[in-house]
């Protein structure tokens, strides 16, 4: 069953969403209805994935600095 929903959202973003769809040929509740499911799924992936003991054992040894743009590091290294 659908139901339908009202969003507030900024004109730019809705304007971006809007073409980001139409270029990918896709509607706009698609991409946001699949959005919402993976945001609210109940079983993350890590929980549904075997560690290697090597990976469990460097899990957690980082902590970046809360200023740290991964995104845009990992931008600058590519």
């Amino acid at each position: 069953m659908n139901t339908k929903l009202t969003l507030t959202i900024e004109q730019s973003v809705s304007d971006k969403a809007k073409r980001y769809a139409k270029d990918n040929e896709r509607s706009l509740s698609d991409i946001i209805e699949n959005y919402l499911k993976t945001i609210t799924r109940e079983s993350s992936i890590e929980d549904e994935t075997e560690l290697t003991p090597i990976v469990k054992s460097l899990k957690g040894s980082f902590n970046a600095p809360e200023y740290f743009d991964y995104k845009k590091e990992l931008t600058r290294k590519l």
